[in-house]
């Protein structure tokens, strides 16, 4: 049984499921074998092998994936104790599932936190924003200041939490977090602001330097928002017209004349 249950975590992990939702044709494979003998080997029916699963230290799944509920779970965790105070235990302890099955799908901690930066940062929103993107520089500033912006307020607040353990420490695992989604951010960014330096509309800046002059305001807008309400109530604008402020700045800034 041992060598099936090493398949059905193999073949759980390869596709990114449970082994509650792998199909047993899929663990089969993983195992070397045919379908029928599987079945002959579990005595006709796959409770077998989960319940071997089980005795592994492996939750099989059958509820929403691990993967799901690791995410959601830690998530929640990260907006209630910040980035510190996550543990695989309390992850585990809170999705419902075991410690051996987080370290299958997510290969340790710091895999888990880059999934949950991953969903509930702003990677999901920039990569549709990218795949369609508005056709005017104007609509494209404001649509990626928007964007972020929807990423600080969304709930549980992930992003905040990341950014507060980034400027704490920034070897920790907020850099890890966020390094883990680098390429892909950067590539979102990258499809929406190089067409407009290349139709002669953006100033030919490194796109880094490009990103920094159009974020820096808002974020440090967003997180001062907290200290800075309380001082000015009614003067302090909202955040949608602080967006507007900030996209005429910053095409002040860096579009070229004509654009």
């Amino acid at each position: 049984m041992k060598e099936l249950v090493a398949a059905a975590l193999a073949a759980a992990k390869e596709r990114g499921q449970d082994v509650a939702d792998v199909p047993l044709t899929g663990i089969a494979a993983a195992a070397g074998i045919s379908r029928s003998t599987l079945l002959r080997r579990l005595g006709g029916s796959r409770a077998a092998l989960d319940e071997a699963v089980r005795q592994a230290g492996v939750d099989p799944g059958g509820r929403p994936p691990v993967r799901e509920r690791a995410i959601e779970a830690a998530a929640h965790l990260v907006a209630e104790r910040g980035l510190a105070g996550i543990t695989l235990d309390a992850v585990a302890d809170r999705a419902g599932c075991s410690l051996p099955s987080l370290h299958t799908v997510f290969e340790g901690r710091d895999g888990l936190l880059a999934a949950v930066f991953g969903q509930y940062g702003p990677l999901p929103d920039l990569e549709a924003l990218a795949a369609d993107p508005p056709e005017d520089l104007e609509g494209a500033v404001r649509a990626l200041y928007e964007t972020f912006a929807a990423s600080f307020a969304q709930e549980p607040r992930v992003v905040p939490a990341v950014f507060a353990d980034l400027f704490s420490r920034p070897d920790g695992p907020a850099a890890a977090m966020m390094g883990a989604n680098l390429p892909r951010t950067y590539d979102g960014l990258n499809r929406l602001l190089q067409p407009h330096v290349e139709a002669g509309r953006l100033r030919p800046l490194p796109v880094p330097v490009l990103v920094q002059l159009l974020l820096g305001p808002l974020i440090t807008h967003i997180l001062l928002r907290p200290v800075l309400e309380p001082a000015f109530g009614a003067g302090l604008p909202s955040v949608d017209r602080a967006i507007d402020h900030f996209v005429d700045c910053y095409l002040r800034a860096v579009a070229l004349p004509g654009a």
